[in-house]
């Protein structure tokens, strides 16, 4: 079918496919869904947040730092502006966060489609990838439902993970990667929501509040964020809440014990928060409890904060001793959520965890145990935060494997 075969069609695949026909190979793609791309429309809430302008290795998680610190000087910020521009791509800035001009997703994937088109290369869609074998002459690759096996000389595999509600995202490609000879770190939900079991959660659905959010695991503070939270009746959501998931997600994988803190008043420390109180309680005259805490949180918010520190609702402020409103002010700095688990991969922006960057060059993203396959986009262990990172690390390991792919071809040739 061509000398190179890119499995999956999506940010990752299309991208490698489009360099290793610039390359000049003849390349293919098997693609599972019925389109190219289609997980790319639901990108940055169907903007597409194409890349980000502060770029740092810290921002990417996974089992081998070494591995993305490595690709971030192979494919930069403005590696990627070169690419964009070279398929007709114009880009904006919102702060760090780099957009196309039209601000539509739909846009980059029908310009990533267009650019495969008039490369020449050929795409089959509906295909789904059952089997990869490894012999003296390449790659033998079968699929659901065809005879005739596809033939190729190098593989890109590209399949992405398991996240996202879109048909495909099966994560079948973890298990063609792993019938090849690689391993895989725990693969788990991530930038995704968090479950908690707590009662008070159906009372405070639907509010958002700009909040402090940090994980513990057995005990242990692990990571923290800040920004707004989104409260729903089954735990927290928001893209705090998102860019601490994946630690609670492996945790949790773990059957280790999890638990959130929430910091509903960030802008102020617990102990100015505690001589604000005791300032509105001699002031207040005949208040309530409740009112007492009225324009510093949300209506919704203010009588579950009094349920956790035992205060009756009802109670008058005066009446409140200095123990109480330090315990308020306590579980207002430090609002405790136990963490059952998140919601599902169907849920999830992305996957933690994946193919082992130990087994795989840097430079190329070509295999160390096969030679001639190459391991792309979410497959691999390497997660970023929200912002742009995920789609970055897609784009630039699918270049760089279709660089590295065309190459080798065309040396084997010569």
């Amino acid at each position: 079918m061509g000398e190179i075969l890119v499995i999956g069609g999506g940010a990752s695949g299309m991208a490698a496919a489009i360099m290793a026909a610039r390359g000049g190979a003849s390349v293919s793609i098997l693609e599972h869904n019925d389109v190219l791309g289609k997980k790319i429309l639901s990108t940055g809430n169907g903007r597409c947040n194409l890349t980000n302008l502060n770029l740092q290795p810290g921002h990417y998680r996974g089992d081998n730092p070494k591995f993305i610190r490595t690709f971030l000087k192979e494919f930069d910020v403005d590696s990627a502006f070169e690419f964009f521009s070279s398929i007709g791509i114009y880009t904006k800035c919102r702060g760090d966060y780099v957009y196309p001009l039209c601000d539509q997703a739909a846009a980059v994937r029908e310009a990533f489609a267009m650019e495969v088109k008039r490369l020449g290369v050929q795409v089959r869609t509906n295909c789904h990838v059952e089997e990869i074998r490894k012999d003296k002459k390449g790659f033998l690759i079968l699929c659901a439902g065809e005879m005739n096996p596809y033939r190729a000389v190098r593989v890109i595999l590209s399949a992405g993970g398991q996240a996202s509600e879109i048909s495909g995202s099966d994560g079948s490609g973890y298990a063609l990667a792993k019938r090849l000879g690689h391993s895989l770190s725990p693969v788990v939900p991530a930038l995704v929501q968090l479950v908690s079991e707590k009662k008070c959660f159906r009372k405070l659905s639907g509010i958002r509040i700009t909040a402090g959010i940090s994980l513990f695991v057995n005990d242990k503070f692990i990571v923290n964020d800040y920004g707004e939270v989104q409260l729903t009746d089954y735990g927290v959501s928001g893209i705090p809440a998102f860019q601490v998931s994946r630690y609670a997600a492996k945790a949790l994988q773990q059957k280790q014990k999890v638990c959130a803190e929430l910091d509903f008043i960030p802008q102020i420390s617990a102990d100015a928060l505690n001589f604000e109180l005791r300032k509105r309680r001699r002031r207040s005259g005949k208040y309530t409890a409740a009112e007492l805490l009225n324009t510093l949180f949300p209506s919704k918010l203010i009588p579950v904060l009094l349920t956790e520190a035992e205060i009756d609702i009802q109670v008058w402020a005066e009446k409140l001793s200095d123990e109480k409103i330090a315990k308020l002010a306590g579980i207002c700095k430090c609002f405790q959520v136990p963490v059952t688990k998140t919601m599902p991969f169907s849920k999830a922006q992305i996957c933690a965890g994946g193919v082992k960057t130990e087994e795989l060059f840097p430079e190329t993203m070509e295999s160390k145990l096969v030679k001639g396959l190459y391991i792309t986009g979410e497959l691999l262990d390497v997660d970023g935060i929200c912002g742009g990172y995920n789609l970055h690390f897609a784009w630039g390991s699918g270049i760089m494997a279709g660089n590295d792919a065309a190459g080798n071809v065309r040396h084997s040739i010569n």
